[in-house]
């Protein structure tokens, strides 16, 4: 019996592992142990661990973290709490290996228990570059802290080599945020009008907007110029979602909240969906807005135009479906018009999306059970052959 722990820190991030964590929870050979963590277990934030409890699953050890600073200090703060709660858990469950997937603080430190504790961690979503965001240092840190690695797509593999990682641990599995997208259960347009409590008129836009934790402007400011750019579509209906945890959070929240309050009836904020009606909500969007990662990898599997703002995403691969633009309310303007036009919409139709076709779940689970992790930890640095002598 292999006794694999999954470690889950968001909402977003649970979403994309929920298919993952089913498939290992069915098989025989596999103990499955969830530690639930960060904003899962925050009532400003939804406490969503209760999500994971009700698609079935047991939270073996939940690790509360205090998330009421968003200040970077706070989020200092937080983050060691997440170092001894999660080492403490890991103790002891005592796991043969440890899942964890993207970038976030609360994932960093997970890495930095798993290694303390000698326990091999396998990491999804490596590879990546997002240059608008401290996530991109913090994805390459676990990178190097981990043992298995799954990505999404070859050049991000590459990527993981690059930073010295042993090619026969590195594995190209497509984006697990495709998986069972098809799957899902059917949620038309009434009912999941009905679950958030307003009328989903056309257009319908899907908005998510987290902080870009290395932008130059004031996370408040930059959530201004996408309000003041949304007020120029007065017909549309707007779905927002809630704000993630990270540094600059309540100055973005409170202006969506501010937002909504004066536009009851065409606007409205969740702090979860979930992943059925969000991916839901997605399907019938005219357009995903914001800086969510799901703009750049879920959406355009779905054929939803996706306007990105700014450079939190940054450096990632895209789909000819995603219109990027900088944080400015006549640009963010401009490139709503431009996704929701009839002429961008054909051109995007019957696109291959960048991030392949899913399986990835699968895939993952499939090594994960097989792969001999008895000597993971004592890995040794993959050095590329020498281009040529730096002086």
């Amino acid at each position: 019996m292999r006794t694999i722990a999954a470690v889950t820190g968001s909402r977003a991030e649970y979403g994309l592992l929920q298919g993952l964590l089913r498939i290992l929870s069915a098989e025989p050979t596999v103990a499955l142990r969830i530690v639930a963590t960060g904003s899962h277990l925050s009532p400003r934030f939804g406490e969503t661990w209760r999500e994971i409890e009700s698609d079935g699953f047991t939270i073996d050890a939940k690790v509360p973290l205090p998330l009421g600073d968003d200040s970077a200090v706070g989020t200092s703060i937080a983050m060691s709490a997440a170092l001894t709660g999660v080492a403490s858990a890991l103790s002891g469950l005592n796991p043969d290996i440890v899942v964890l997937l993207g970038d976030r603080y609360e994932i960093l430190a997970a890495a930095a228990a798993a290694l303390l504790l000698r326990i091999p961690v396998a990491h999804i979503h490596g590879g990546e570059v997002t240059s608008g965001a401290m996530d991109d240092a913090m994805r390459h840190a676990i990178t190097k802290m981990s043992h298995l690695h799954f990505t999404a797509a070859e050049s991000y593999s590459r990527r993981v080599v690059q930073l010295g990682e042993p090619p026969e641990n590195v594995h190209t599995v497509g984006a697990i945020g495709l998986d069972g997208l098809s799957d899902l259960p059917a949620l038309g347009r009434e009912a999941l009008a009905k679950s958030v409590g307003i009328e989903l008129g056309e257009p319908l836009f899907l908005i998510t907007y987290h902080p870009a934790t290395l932008g130059d402007r004031d996370p408040g400011e930059a959530a201004g110029a996408l309000i003041e750019a949304l007020k120029g579509f007065p017909e549309a209906t707007l779905l927002f979602t809630g704000v993630n945890a990270d540094t600059g959070n309540r100055a973005i929240a409170d202006r969506i909240e501010k937002f909504v309050a004066l536009n009851p009836g065409r606007a409205v904020c969740t702090d979860s969906l979930g992943r059925a009606r969000y991916v839901a909500a997605m399907r019938i969007a005219d357009a995903v807005i914001g800086n969510s990662s799901s703009g750049i990898i879920e959406a355009p599997a779905l054929g939803t135009p996706t306007v990105n703002i700014g450079d939190r995403q940054a450096g990632r691969l895209r789909s000819a479906s995603v219109v990027d633009c900088p944080e400015d309310a006549r640009a963010i303007g401009a490139a709503i018009r431009r996704a929701i036009g009839a002429e961008f919409r054909g051109s995007i139709r019957g696109m291959t999306p960048a991030y392949g076709n899913g399986g990835a779940a699968r895939r993952i689970a499939d090594i994960l059970c097989r792969h001999d992790v008895a000597h993971l930890t004592a890995k040794k640095f993959h050095d590329l052959p020498a281009a040529g002598m730096v002086s």
